[in-house]
């Protein structure tokens, strides 16, 4: 019982703080012009699934993109933009989550797949979308995947970067084996 409640606090706080990042970054980023392009909410809520567990990373995965849109604006209930990133939000949490500890802690099998499978979740929302707003579904979901590539090589780049320098850091953020 004792070891639960500085867990769950360490948790809390790492969650938050990634939440942080998720609203802040895209300001950020829009500021100078960069946008939706990189992705940037996306950043911090891949990186905190491999530093929670699972079910916390997909409820800040969740939530973000919605705090955002209620917040800021960004990115816009209508049309449902926000609803389509809090799904890609909870994939990619909850699988780099889940497989990072299946793998053993292995990286880039988690992070690939991940990805993968966030973008295969945008692709699949927005090909429902383009439908239900009677546009070309095809076009507009490649446009949507084209869009945002350099923001998968950005989290490509910049996950395993911030998890070895955070591991280098403080042992605390690893030392969790739900």
């Amino acid at each position: 019982m004792r070891r639960e409640k500085p867990d769950r606090l360490r948790l809390l706080v790492l969650n938050a703080a990634m939440m942080a990042l998720a609203l802040t970054l895209p300001v950020a980023f829009h500021a100078v012009g960069l946008g939706s392009k990189f992705l940037p909410m996306l950043l911090p809520l891949l990186l905190n699934g491999f530093l929670s567990p699972w079910r916390w990373a997909i409820v800040t995965g969740a939530t973000a993109p919605l705090v955002s849109s209620l917040l800021t604006g960004m990115p816009p209930l209508y049309p449902p933009v926000a609803l389509i990133m809090s799904a890609e939000g909870m994939v990619l949490g909850g699988v780099a989550a889940a497989l990072y500890r299946v793998c053993g802690r292995r990286l880039w099998p988690a992070l690939l797949a991940a990805v993968v499978c966030g973008r295969a979740t945008t692709l699949v929302l927005t090909w429902a979308l383009a439908r239900s707003f009677e546009l070309p579904p095809g076009a507009t979901s490649a446009a949507v995947l084209l869009q945002g590539l350099p923001g998968v090589v950005l989290q490509l780049l910049v996950v395993p970067v911030a998890l070895r320098a955070l591991s280098k850091r403080d042992s605390l953020l690893f030392n969790h084996e739900r």
